[in-house]
């Protein structure tokens, strides 16, 4: 069994211990969901760069019926070419598309459009949902939380490019012919999604991606 199968079952693992916890009243089940959840957590610190710590706390603040969590990511373009990327501080300053993780109470062109100008100074205006990937479909390191990309095409609207935020230590607008040379933070944006949501978004025709 590769890696990557065995993130998966640590995951599915994790989310079937939740699902148990949130469903059961059976003081003896809900200890061995306890215990099957501490399992998928110790696995998934093992097979990911998260440390421990952070998977206890992330997990055992989540109840409820477990559901993927969902990343954001804004595609703007100038001039019909340039895409606007930044650098992320979490990632030794490696280029990614805009966004992070979707934040409740925001639809996803409201969080689309948050995330532009938190982390660019810009205003932006979302028309349309370029593609919705499954991340476990694609070449990402290993992560211990499941989750869907949403790639939102964006306008400027207004604003000016800040170069140092709380997330992001630059922002730039970057020529195709250049994008093969940039480090990118592959936890957030591969080069292929860069490059297929690139293509739909300067066709105005194309069709909504998903897996």
């Amino acid at each position: 069994m590769t890696s990557q199968q065995l993130l998966r079952q640590a995951q599915r693992l994790q989310a079937l211990a939740q699902a148990g916890l949130a469903f059961s009243t059976d003081p003896y089940d809900r200890e061995r969901y306890d215990e099957l959840r501490a399992i998928s957590v110790t696995l998934l610190a093992e097979l990911t760069d998260e440390p421990l710590e952070k998977i206890i706390r992330a997990f055992a603040s989540e109840d409820g019926y477990p559901t993927p969590k969902v990343d954001v990511r804004a595609v703007l373009l100038r001039e019909g070419a340039e895409v606007l990327l930044v650098r992320e501080k979490l990632d030794g300053g490696r280029w990614t598309l805009p966004g992070g993780w979707a934040d409740i109470g925001y639809s996803p062109f409201e969080n689309a459009a948050k995330e532009v100008q938190e982390e660019t100074g810009l205003l932006a205006k979302p028309v349309r949902l370029l593609a919705l990937f499954d991340k476990r479909k694609h070449a990402h390191p290993p992560q211990p939380w499941y989750a869907y990309k949403a790639f939102i095409q964006c306008e400027v609207e207004g604003g000016s490019l800040v170069q140092n935020t709380q997330e992001t230590t630059g922002a730039h607008w970057f020529r195709p012919d250049e994008l093969p040379d940039l480090e990118l933070s592959t936890e957030r944006t591969t080069a292929w999604q860069l490059e297929t949501v690139l293509r739909l978004a300067s066709d105005p025709h194309s069709t909504t991606l998903c897996d």
